[in-house]
C-alpha cells in the first residue's frame, strides 16, 4: 500500500538495564559511557542553545546519588569547558566508584558543589540529574519538595535519562515529578517516556543512541511514525471501490455519536455510508450529510442483519446505544451475529464495550477492533481507572489476553495492540479530551479497514486520527470538538 514506515523502538526499564550489563559484561567501561552520555547532553545542548539563540550563561546541575547524578556532574564539567557558569547542587553520596570519579572530575574543573538544594532563582538553565531508570517508589516529602521547587523556578529545564519522579515503565508520576522542556534519554526510548502522564513532563524528547543493540534486547513496543501516506486513488475508481461502511447505535436520546462516526468514516475515505440508529434521528442526520443512507434499527431481525452484512466490508457497533433494556435487546441481537462474521472489519465501541464486559468466556476474532478508554477498559477488566492507568501496558495486554481481538487503549500516548504488537501512538494532543473524539476515531477505524483491509494497521489509524486533533490544535487546544474533525480526517488522509 505504501512504503515502509520506520517505527522507533520501544523498551521497558528490566531490558535496558540487562543490555547495559551485557556491555559491561564484554569489558566495556561503565565510567566510560556514562562520559560519553554526558559528553552529548552537553554537546547537543550547547548546539540547542545556539541554535535557539537562548541567552542562557548560568546553569544549575540537580544532582542526586546514583548513576544519573555521575551524568549530572560530568555534564557540568563539559558545560563548564564550553564556557558556561555552572554550579552542581547535590545529595549525599552512594558508594559507587563511577561516581565518585564524576564528583572528582567536576572539582577538577573547579566547579562549585553545594550540599544541599537551595537553588537561588537566578540561573538560565536547572538540569535535572536527580533519579534515573530506576526510580520505582514514590518519593517522600522531602524529594517531593525538592522536585517542587525545580519545577517552581524560572528557566530552561532539562532532564537527564528520564524526569525525575516519572516511572521509566508506567509514564505515572510518583506522585510529583520534574517538568522538562527537553529530556535526554541514554541509550533508547523508555515505555515511560511516551505513555500515560509522561506528554506532561518529557517535552522534546532526544535520544542518545551509543552501544549497539545485541541480539538479547526485545523492544517491548514501537513509537509510530507520523509520517504516513495513503496511496493515489486509481482513476478509474467508483463508490463501490472504497468500501460500504456500516455505522450502529443511536439510541433515541442519543443521536450525535453515529452522526460523528458516520461523517468520520466519509471523510476518511469510505465510498458508502449506512447508519442504523433510532427513526428519530434520520432527519438530523440527513439535513447534515445527505450522503448517508439511513435504516431504522428497530426494523431488523437476524434475517435482514445477515442479508445486510453481506453487502458491507465494515461496521463499527456501539456509539450512542445506550444502557438500558432496548439496549441491551439490540446489543446481544448484533452482537451474537457479528460474532461469526470473520471477514467482515468489525469495530466496537462505546456501550458496545459496556455490554460487552457482561459476557463470560468471549473469544473475538482477529477481524474486530476494541477501542476503549481507561474507564471501559476497568469495567472489561473489573478493576478501577486508576489501576489501569497505573500501568497502562499491562492493561492492554490484560484485555487481549481476557477477549483476544485488537485493542486501542486511548488516551496519552495511545496504545495499540494488533496481531499481538504493541504500539504507542506518537501523535495527538490534550484539546482531544473533549465528547466525541472515540466515536470519530471509531468511523476513521471502520473506514480505512474498509478501504484497505489488511494493508493499513489498526496503529496507522489511530495515528492518522491523532495528526487530524494535531492539525486543530495548531490554532490552540482549548475548544476543540470532535465534529470539527471531519475537514481535518480529510487533509491527513490525503497529505
Amino acid at each position: 500500500m505504501r512504503s515502509t514506515v520506520y517505527h522507533s523502538p520501544v523498551y521497558n526499564r528490566e531490558s535496558i538495564q540487562a543490555w547495559e550489563k551485557r556491555w559491561f559484561a564484554q569489558q566495556n567501561s561503565s565510567l566510560g559511557l556514562m562520559q560519553q552520555v554526558a559528553w552529548d547532553i552537553a554537546k547537543q545542548l550547547d548546539q540547542y542553545m545556539i541554535t535557539n539563540s537562548l541567552s542562557i550563561k548560568k546553569i544549575a546541575v540537580w544532582c542526586g546519588s546514583g548513576n544519573n547524578a555521575g551524568d549530572g556532574y560530568y555534564t557540568a564539567a563539559y558545560l563548564s569547558q564550553k564556557g558556561y557558569e555552572v554550579q552542581i547542587f547535590a545529595a549525599s553520596v552512594s558508594d559507587s566508584s563511577d561516581l565518585k570519579q564524576a564528583i572528582l572530575y567536576a572539582q577538577l574543573h573547579k566547579i562549585q558543589i553545594e550540599p544541599n538544594f537551595a537553588v537561588p532563582d537566578h540561573f538560565d538553565c536547572h538540569i535535572d540529574a536527580l533519579f534515573g531508570i530506576g526510580l520505582n517508589r514514590e518519593l517522600d516529602q522531602k524529594w517531593q519538595e525538592i522536585v517542587q521547587h525545580f519545577n517552581q523556578l524560572s528557566g530552561l529545564k532539562i532532564a537527564i535519562d528520564v524526569p525525575s519522579g516519572l516511572h521509566a515503565n508506567t509514564g505515572q508520576v510518583l506522585p510529583v515529578a520534574i517538568k522538562a522542556d527537553i529530556t535526554f534519554t541514554a541509550l533508547a526510548i523508555k515505555i515511560g517516556l511516551v505513555t500515560g502522564q509522561a506528554k506532561e513532563y518529557v517535552g522534546q524528547l532526544n535520544v542518545i543512541s551509543l552501544i549497539p543493540c545485541d541480539k538479547e534486547l526485545q523492544p517491548l513496543a514501537y513509537l509510530t511514525s507520523s509520517q504516513l501516506h495513503l496511496p493515489q486513488r486509481q482513476a478509474f475508481g467508483h463508490k463501490g471501490s472504497y468500501g460500504h461502511v456500516l455505522v450502529v447505535g443511536g439510541h433515541a436520546n442519543i443521536g450525535g455519536a453515529v452522526i460523528m462516526a458516520a461523517e468520520a468514516a466519509f471523510h476518511a475515505g469510505a465510498g458508502k455510508v449506512t447508519v442504523i440508529c433510532d427513526a428519530s434521528h434520520h432527519c438530523a442526520i440527513l439535513s447534515r450529510s445527505p450522503n448517508i443512507m439511513v435504516q431504522d434499527i428497530d426494523q431488523f431481525d437476524q434475517e435482514k442483519i445477515e442479508t445486510l452484512l453481506d453487502q458491507i466490508d465494515a461496521i463499527c457497533f456501539g456509539m450512542g446505544l445506550g444502557r438500558d433494556r432496548w439496549s441491551a435487546q439490540i446489543f446481544n441481537l448484533w452482537f451474537e451475529i457479528l460474532q461469526t462474521q470473520t471477514q467482515l472489519e468489525i469495530v466496537l465501541d462505546a456501550d458496545a464495550l459496556w455490554f460487552l464486559a457482561e459476557k463470560q468466556d468471549v473469544d473475538l476474532n482477529e477481524n474486530i477492533y476494541l477501542t476503549p478508554h481507561s474507564a471501559e477498559a476497568a469495567r472489561l477488566l473489573n478493576i478501577t481507572a486508576q489501576q489501569v492507568e497505573h500501568d497502562r501496558v499491562a492493561a492492554i495486554y490484560r484485555l487481549q489476553q481476557k477477549y483476544q481481538g485488537n485493542w486501542v487503549l486511548k488516551g496519552s500516548g495511545s496504545l495499540i495492540l494488533e496481531k499481538n504488537k504493541l504500539f504507542v501512538c506518537s501523535t495527538g494532543n490534550a484539546g482531544m479530551g473533549t465528547g466525541g473524539m472515540g466515536d470519530v476515531l471509531a468511523g476513521m477505524v471502520a473506514s480505512l479497514k474498509a478501504q484497505f483491509h489488511a494493508e493499513i494497521t489498526l496503529s496507522d489509524i489511530v495515528t492518522l486520527h491523532g495528526k487530524a486533533g494535531d492539525l486543530l490544535a495548531e490554532g490552540g487546544q482549548r475548544g476543540i470538538q470532535a465534529q470539527q474533525m471531519a475537514h481535518a480526517i480529510y487533509q491527513v488522509v490525503n497529505a
